[in-house]
């Protein structure tokens, strides 16, 4: 069953991002190798509780094995996200470490492939490696599109694995955009799935 994240949910939930971007491509390149899934599970944890909680909106399965984190329009929502994150850029630039100069040219990079207006952002999504093939991921990324249908916005994400842009384009979601990450970064790729799919 998924249902709606709560702050008791926080730390599953960041152990079940943590394993499930351990070797992604984009935080390999954003997030330094020392202590990598120490910081790796620090991040997702300040996004989760940060973030996605107090300003978007966050799904999961009940064994916490799957969760979405969305980052969602409204004045509040947009205003609040800002100013916290803002406050936590100097933990993120800490937890990133030494490659604290690829993770700022790989932001300015995705920035001008972002939307302008307003959408639901899928900031992360991820499967505990041990649960995935069970169709948990489609189900926590359902529940946030059904959200963003019923209030008539688009969804947005970014991906830097080719095998997710399949599933993406399953969902209802178009490529918009595909480029290099600077600095030896990944490929990566910008997706818009108009409200409906």
């Amino acid at each position: 069953m998924i249902r709606e994240a709560t702050a008791d949910d926080v730390e599953g939930a960041a152990d079940t991002l943590a394993a499930a971007f351990e070797d992604y491509p984009f935080t390999r390149h954003t997030i330094s190798a020392d202590d990598h899934m120490v910081r790796l599970r620090r991040f997702q944890r300040i996004f989760l509780a940060e973030i996605g909680l107090p300003y978007g909106r966050v799904w999961v399965s009940d064994d916490l094995r799957a969760v979405s984190v969305w980052t969602v329009p409204g004045a509040d929502s947009e205003e609040g996200a800002a100013r916290t994150m803002e406050a936590l850029l100097p933990r993120l630039v800490e937890l990133a470490g030494d490659r604290a100069p690829a993770y700022a040219s790989a932001e300015a990079a995705m920035e001008p492939h972002r939307p302008e207006g307003p959408v639901w952002f899928l900031g992360t999504v991820g499967v505990d490696p041990g649960s995935r093939g069970r169709g948990l991921g489609r189900a926590v990324i359902g529940a946030g599109l059904r959200e963003a249908d019923a209030a008539g916005v688009p969804a947005f994400l970014e991906t830097s694995t080719e095998d997710n842009v399949g599933l993406y384009r399953s969902l209802g979601f178009r490529v918009t955009a595909e480029y290099e990450l600077p600095g030896g970064g990944p490929r990566t790729w910008s997706m818009l799935r108009p409200v409906g799919g």
